[in-house]
């Protein structure tokens, strides 16, 4: 079967069900697994080489709506008659939901529904252990700084701050993504401060880039030296690997309660 995927999140996910050797083709944003860095690149998310990516005659291409301003993309896909699916995950539910929809689709079925058990299985764990903490901190993620960009309710990031016991510091706003000011931020005086630019790697991104900003020395993790650079693949993209992003924030903001990350995907263990 020949597959295309115009998403990171969807290439990740084919991976995880062990599909990549059937992708002939991706986005140029796409970037893990290794495997994947020489095949055809079709452009960036948003702007995809539809002319590129009929003549590699996919038998299904994978779309995502959590991209946002993927919907161009999704109804070209549509006017020329190419076979495609279009995902839209906000939650680590969603994500077992498109991993079984996914397995159906590419014969994949078993594969799925081992993953999806270990998901579900590792969300009940660190729920859990989240309700035994009775002080949770308050956790600011930066999507983006100019303009601050910030996970709302409801997006993924929510639930994992939940997960591994804290909470968003703007899970109040009813949005996916918050456009907010640093003024809002250093008001709400976070106790963490995650860094998470999208696509950006972490050596882009450096703690000073918030230290030098207007009465940041006034907010708690600031003061604590609470401000962490994450990798953004594991925190901005919908795919399994936000188990990883949990596994690793929770080890990180609570040691002596959750296990210890030590760098391994669980869940690409589960398929060996």
């Amino acid at each position: 079967m020949r597959l295309v995927s115009i998403c990171p999140s969807n290439t990740e996910l084919l991976h995880y069900l062990g599909l990549t050797e059937n992708l002939v083709g991706i986005d140029d944003y796409s970037d893990w697994p290794a495997e994947v860095h020489t095949l055809p690149k079709l452009g960036p998310d948003l702007n995809i080489n539809m002319e590129k990516l009929e003549a590699l005659e996919p038998d299904l291409v994978l779309a995502s709506l959590s991209v946002p301003g993927m919907e161009k993309n999704v109804e070209e896909l549509k006017r020329r008659g190419i076979p495609h699916i279009t995902l839209n995950p906000q939650s680590l539910e969603d994500i077992v939901v498109d991993l079984h929809e996914v397995g159906k689709l590419t014969k994949s079925t078993e594969r799925a529904s081992v993953l999806a058990a270990e998901i579900r299985r590792v969300i009940e764990t660190y729920r859990k252990l989240a309700s035994t903490l009775s002080t949770k901190p308050g956790i600011y993620f930066e999507w983006w700084p100019k303009p601050i960009f910030t996970p709302g309710r409801i997006n993924w990031l929510t639930e994992i701050s939940q997960l591994a016991g804290a909470r968003n510091i703007f899970e109040d706003k009813n949005v996916a993504s918050y456009q907010t000011e640093w003024q809002e931020v250093s008001a709400l005086n976070p106790d963490v401060i995650l860094m998470i630019w999208v696509g950006v790697k972490e050596s882009k991104m450096n703690p000073n880039h918030i230290i030098k900003r207007e009465d940041a020395s006034k907010v708690k993790a600031v003061l604590d030296e609470q401000i962490h650079v994450l990798e953004e693949s594991l925190y901005c993209r919908p795919s399994p690997r936000l188990i990883m992003g949990l596994q690793k924030l929770s080890s990180l903001l609570h040691p002596t309660v959750y296990p210890e990350f030590n760098g391994e995907d669980t869940l690409l263990m589960q398929n060996k």
